[in-house]
């Protein structure tokens, strides 16, 4: 089911008329994709109801105040430089009955068995080109990460997607890893090197026997000189 947002075309464009648009409390936005393109503008508060309910790829019911209603998916934002809140949105009409081309937020679910023995979990991939009807884009992809031992990565094939769903990412690409942080890798590094030198350090000091045999070496040597003087 689609949610409906309205809008109002604007008549005229430029940074004059799109400042305007703002000081009135509303976002400048712009439609394409099928025969129409068209300028106009939206309230933000009903932007960000939909998409916050739906996610980013909802198909939306874009009402302009004519008799047809335009299917549309939110295809990008500009975003203030300083402000929490979007300055530009631009729509992209959609035929329901073709498959379209969007981008997914990819997410992570439970605690990796990697990470609860200290590992640091890498997300690689934040999201996922898919291909689908408008109608079955998903809000978000989530992967299980739960097995995931250190050292281990999950890689694009890892995902279980519906079959209407294409995923066009490559199937050996990385999404996610965990690993073990270089500190510890150096602490225990350090602990085996220490360990090692302590072995050597003792195989190479003389027992209380060798040192006896030594002293009967040298006692016979110096009773030998003896005699020959």
């Amino acid at each position: 089911m689609s949610e409906v947002l309205s809008g109002k075309i604007r008549e005229k464009t430029g940074k004059v008329a799109t400042k305007e648009v703002r000081r009135n409390g509303e976002i400048p936005a712009v439609l394409y994709g099928l025969k129409d393109n068209l300028s106009f503008s939206v309230c933000p508060d009903n932007l960000k109801d939909i998409l916050t309910a739906k996610g980013q790829n909802a198909l939306i019911d874009l009402n302009l105040g004519g008799k047809k209603k335009h299917k549309v998916i939110l295809k990008e934002f500009q975003s203030h430089p300083l402000k929490e809140r979007w300055v530009h949105v631009d729509f992209l009409e959609v035929d329901v009955t073709k498959v379209v081309k969007v981008s997914v937020d990819v997410n992570l679910v439970g605690k990796s068995a990697g990470e609860k023995m200290g590992g640091l979990v890498n997300q690689v991939l934040k999201s996922l080109q898919v291909e689908c009807l408008p109608v079955d884009i998903p809000q978000s992809v989530d992967l299980d990460v739960t097995a995931v031992e250190l050292g281990q990565v999950l890689h694009v094939s890892d995902f279980s997607l519906l079959d209407k769903v294409k995923i066009l990412n490559q199937p050996n690409e990385a999404v996610v890893s965990v690993y073990m942080p270089k500190v510890e890798e150096e602490k225990v590094a350090d602990e085996e090197e220490l360990a090692e030198g302590e072995m050597a350090v003792m195989g190479d000091t003389p027992t209380a026997e060798e040192d006896l045999d030594k002293k009967e070496d040298l006692d016979k040597k110096e009773d030998s000189t003896k005699k020959e003087g």
